[in-house]
């Protein structure tokens, strides 16, 4: 995955300690991303507006098939690693297997974990783990109006 912003989570854990000297904050997105369009576009501007530094984690090819079914992901995640790096609001990248981004919250403490606006503060599934290490939950990116499920039931409907 050949990408200035791309490292795996314990290389990105020592880039992160990094910025945090230099007293910057730092926000946390995360998603599949497989299919990008306005929704994704609005929740990591609205995520890179709560922090000096965001940093997107995707779930991995095996966590996206594990989530939506055996069709997802529609792009693999090193495609996917390009296109979200590509993206000027985003600092860095990383991947994670699990169904949820828990250890990645825990392993780089970020000051916000961003989320989109089809979750609400109480409804964020990692909402004790932030709480846990004194973080906060953003919601962004305003109303949904897109996901990739029904872009993708659009297409197969053509």
């Amino acid at each position: 995955m050949k990408s200035i912003k791309f490292f795996p989570l314990d290389e990105l854990k020592l880039q992160i300690e990094k910025e945090k000297l230099k007293n910057k904050t730092i926000a946390l997105a995360n998603g599949g991303f497989d299919l990008i369009h306005i929704g994704h576009v609005r929740y990591l501007k609205g995520a890179k507006q709560t922090a000096d530094i965001l940093v997107v984690a995707l779930n991995s090819d095996e966590s996206l098939k594990r989530l939506k079914g055996n069709s997802r992901a529609v792009l693999d995640e090193a495609t996917r690693v390009r296109i979200i790096s590509a993206f000027q609001c985003v600092d860095y990248v990383t991947v994670f297997n699990e169904s949820t981004v828990d250890r990645v919250l825990l392993t780089l403490k970020p000051n916000f974990h961003c989320k989109g606006s089809d979750y609400t503060v109480d409804t964020v599934p990692e909402r004790e783990t932030v709480k846990s290490y004194g973080g906060k939950i953003a919601i962004v990116g305003g109303d949904k109006i897109r996901s990739t499920s029904l872009i993708i039931n659009h297409i197969k409907k053509q």
